[in-house]
């Protein structure tokens, strides 16, 4: 991480000046820009003298005194408190007093770290992404003590690394890792539910809602040493606040070291650094499909109706479906179960279908069955949405599906960070889609998919599971109740 940095900061002109209490590992990092830097110009992206520049402005620093004249120190060293209070005590009696001091601490807190500088008004949080070259963004985080403009002059020289700055108040996670843990958390427990296993759960968040990686892909390319300590530190931090839940799944895979592909073992084996994924289920073979009937009560009614047209279904339109027919559901935060006994529909006759997201944006269909669902039923329901060659995933039943609880649980931890005022909407929304390539922001993802159908999943999964982590935002609810967006400024 300090490499990253030391490498953007020469690279925008400044002199920059590298220590470690190990000097071999300040040689090795000033080799190894070295060559970064020789490897850009012979792909063309800087020219000779640029590389022969950014070498010589990177010095190496014998002691903590060779850094008496810096007017920035970054520090990028072990997660511990104690070590990074030792560090900055001594620092702030070796540097100026206009110098700013920064912490690139992930977890800790800044205020913390602060606490024992004599100037707590020029220490901040400056927290960098790995790899720093490539992640295009730098949370500015003001302790309790911290001055204004410290954070001010820290998002410019942001800006002049060529990443983008985002404001945020000293909080548990920051905006990043605290807006995560919807994300993993969530997936944790479908999985631990038994709805799905991991490639399809992967599957269905890549596919309907665009993610780049699937929750058990991501966890396994960071590994567990790493995801999960974060969700121990944020949960425990916010005083073991339901919403960032850990889960057993990951606290027994990092005490076994199944950490991710590290160790060629995660979520999934690796074999040459390659994931070897299970095969999706084939589609059945259906010799004549049963008639269909749609639910007065399904989400994305009329698209359904057209979409059963286009693929050939023979739907039928009356009060109640035939003894015959396949009786489909698209419930928003309800399980499959209880909308078949509320409705008063045969179980065994019935499947669920996740419309949440209209189906011409997603590139796979998931279907859930209940716990009487019979399996010609689920057969002819999965062979008559796959017709049109578009995968199609079958689930046990959840309340939300899967893309329903997961999405909800994002845009509601967001919309806890806006209720907080730990960042703007705006600089949330570029913290996010930037620090984590989320395919929208997740204030963007309850705008697209309505602010209301989130506050009903919600409102309908916290009844049917009574827990607590389901609770709306009261920043979230407020928005629903009257239908604005979830960006719209508070007056």
């Amino acid at each position: 991480m300090g490499r990253g940095i030391a490498q953007i900061a020469a690279q925008a002109g400044s002199t920059v000046f590298l220590y470690d209490t190990q000097p071999e590992a300040v040689q090795r990092a000033l080799q190894d820009l070295g060559v970064q830097w020789d490897k850009l110009r012979d792909k063309g992206r800087m020219d000779a003298a640029a590389v022969q520049a950014c070498k010589d402005r990177l010095k190496p620093a014998a002691s903590l005194r060779d850094l008496a004249a810096c007017k920035l120190v970054v520090e990028a060293i072990v997660e511990r408190l104690d070590v990074k209070q030792a560090l900055f005590s001594e620092l702030e009696g070796i540097v100026a007093a206009d110098a700013v001091l920064a912490t690139n601490t992930s977890s800790l807190s800044v205020t913390a770290i602060a606490s024992a500088l004599k100037r707590p008004q020029q220490f901040a949080g400056y927290h960098f992404f790995n790899p720093v070259p490539l992640m295009k963004v730098v949370e500015v985080i003001a302790g309790l003590k911290t001055d204004p403009a410290v954070c001010t002059d820290l998002a410019a020289y942001a800006r002049q690394l060529g990443h983008t700055p985002v404001q945020a108040q000293d909080t548990p996670g920051f905006i990043v890792n605290h807006a995560g843990r919807g994300y993993n958390t969530e997936a944790l427990r479908i999985v631990g539910e038994g709805v799905a296993d991991f490639a399809t759960i992967d599957r269905i968040l890549r596919d309907q809602v665009g993610f780049r990686l699937g929750p058990f892909e991501l966890m396994d390319l960071t590994g567990l040493d790493v995801s999960h300590p974060v969700m121990e530190a944020v949960y425990r931090q916010y005083y073991d606040e339901p919403r960032y839940r850990p889960s057993v799944i990951t606290a027994q895979r990092q005490a076994g070291k199944v950490l991710g592909r590290k160790t060629s073992e995660g979520f999934y084996r690796y074999t040459d650094g390659k994931a070897q994924v299970p095969p999706e289920p084939p589609v059945p073979t259906v010799a004549e499909l049963p008639p269909v009937w749609v639910s007065t009560r399904a989400a994305r009614r009329s698209e359904l109706y057209q979409l059963l047209k286009d693929l050939g279904a023979s739907v039928e339109t009356g009060q109640s479906p035939s003894a015959q027919a396949l009786t489909l559901v698209a419930p928003l935060g309800f399980d499959v179960t209880t909308v078949a006994v509320v409705e008063r529909l045969d179980p065994a006759r019935t499947v669920g279908i996740d419309l949440l997201i209209e189906d011409s944006a997603t590139r796979r269909r998931v279907l859930a069955t209940n716990v009487a669902t019979r399996a010609d039923m689920r057969d002819a329901a999965h062979a008559l949405f796959a017709r049109d060659g578009k995968p199609v995933s079958v689930i046990r039943d959840s309340a939300g599906f899967v893309t329903q609880r997961v999405v909800a649980t994002i845009v509601n931890i967001a919309s806890d960070i806006c209720q907080q005022r730990i960042c703007t909407p705006q600089d949330l929304e570029t913290a996010v889609t930037l620090g984590l390539g989320y395919p929208l922001g997740p204030l963007a993802m309850g705008n697209r998919w309505g602010p209301t159908n989130i506050l009903e999943v919600l409102f309908n999964m916290q009844t049917v599971y009574g827990d607590p982590r389901y609770r709306p935002s009261p920043w979230l609810r407020r928005r629903g109740a009257i239908g604005l967006s979830l960006l719209h400024e508070e007056s």
